[in-house]
């Protein structure tokens, strides 16, 4: 008799409704991407640590040593927390970075202005499908990276590793039934739904670690 899947890994409650992000992210996209795409993550993800020790493991402990495991958990691991994470740093809100992350942007980065300047390129030229970073570095300092597929910062095979405070999924799915192949134009809408408040705690998270 085959061995039940693990349920370890769920999909997390939408902070939101489907059309909440809309014009910038339309409420079609947001439900496929959300009940279609981090739905498999999570499912495949169960599947892959089904009898395995990473079934009782937190997932950024599994994240942080990603190169000892499984393809599949690399993949469905970092689909499900890129995800979860993505969801909860969008906001019908909007608005700009304050206090602490604000101050940082602009002595670490050189401004907001120059920050969506320097992550747009990094949204922009990731080859293929992936993800665009803010991120504290191991020194303290944000930083701007991108990693390709589902890896994220938080990985040992990282190029640039580091706590992310805000990321964008780059990935087609995410928004070609707006924006066909206009990459650009969803990149500068992102900017429009950020939520700073979440960033904001995000960052003076990172800072304690």
């Amino acid at each position: 008799m085959a061995e039940p899947v693990a349920d370890t890994f769920t999909l997390p409650k939408l902070p939101y409704e489907f059309n909440a992000l809309e014009p910038h992210i339309d409420k079609q996209t947001m439900e496929i991407h959300y009940t279609k795409h981090h739905q498999a993550y999570v499912t495949n993800l169960n599947k892959a640590v089904t009898g395995t020790a990473l079934a009782s493991m937190k997932l950024e402990d599994i994240l942080k040593d990603i190169s000892k495991h499984p393809v599949a958990v690399r993949n469905n691991g970092g689909g499900h927390w890129n995800h979860t994470f993505f969801w909860n740093i969008l906001s019908a809100q909007g608005g700009k970075p304050t206090g602490k992350l604000a101050a940082a942007i602009d002595s670490d980065l050189g401004g907001l202005d120059k920050l969506k300047e320097t992550f747009n390129q990094a949204a922009t030229t990731r080859f293929g499908s992936g993800w665009a970073w803010l991120i504290v570095d191991p020194a303290g300092k944000l930083a701007v990276t991108s990693t390709p597929n589902q890896d994220n910062p938080l990985m040992d095979v990282a190029e640039k590793k580091g706590k992310p405070i805000i990321g964008l999924d780059v990935w087609e799915h995410a928004y070609y039934l707006k924006y066909q192949n206009r990459r650009p134009e969803y990149i500068a809408a992102f900017w429009n739904i950020v939520n700073w408040a979440g960033a904001e705690k995000n960052y003076l998270a990172a800072l304690q670690k």
